[in-house]
């Protein structure tokens, strides 16, 4: 059986093209950013507080987690290694 084609594959294309160039600024060759970007980017970093500097507050749901693991390895111990397994 023979495939029904147009024989053009760029039938539609050139609408799309002339809206990406429009969109998008021509690159030149060798173009460099206007200044350094790592004081930047250093300072954006000192100025976010560290997570791992104290204790994290954990939220409420990984205790609940916890606690539902914890009561279903008393429950069921033999379903331990499995678990293990699992993980």
């Amino acid at each position: 059986m023979r495939k029904q084609g147009t024989g053009n594959r760029d039938q539609g294309s050139e609408p799309m093209r002339d809206l990406l160039r429009k969109a998008m600024p021509p690159v030149r060759d060798g173009a460099e950013l206007p200044h350094d970007l790592w004081p930047a980017m250093r300072q954006r970093l000192n100025s976010q507080p560290n997570p791992a500097a104290g204790l994290r507050r954990v939220p409420w749901f990984d205790w609940a987690l916890a606690g539902l693991l914890a009561a279903f390895a008393l429950a069921f111990p033999a379903a331990v290694p499995m678990l293990l397994y699992y993980l």
